[in-house]
């Protein structure tokens, strides 16, 4: 009988360290999306410290990409990576929501 080999289970500090791609699918024209751009960067460049690739898509102009993520209010932010994939919506400004729904804080009792 042949012994597989056996992955250990990387610890959660390890998970931190992964690279986040983020979409975040404005309206240009709203101050809501504005708000949430600035939000968003503000929250990557203190929290994930260039470990982050963030893409703005303006829904007005790339409409097609709003179509096949199926986005159906905006400002509304796609975590992809890494796993599992997260949709925020709203202008980004309560933090711990965020952080949370990035997995980069634990829900407080």
């Amino acid at each position: 009988m042949t012994k597989m080999p056996v992955k250990k289970a990387r610890p959660k500090k390890h998970l931190r360290q992964a690279t986040y791609v983020l979409r975040l699918y404005i309206n240009d024209t709203t101050p809501k999306s504005t708000v949430a751009v600035e939000n968003i960067k503000r929250m990557c460049e203190n929290h994930l410290d260039g470990r982050y690739d963030l893409e703005v898509i303006d829904i007005c102009k790339q409409a097609n990409l709003a179509r096949d993520e199926q986005i159906v209010a905006v400002p509304t932010l796609i975590k992809k990576l890494p796993a599992p994939l997260q949709r925020l919506v709203g202008d980004m400004s309560d933090l711990k929501r965020v952080l949370f729904g990035l997995d980069l804080r634990v829900r407080e009792s």
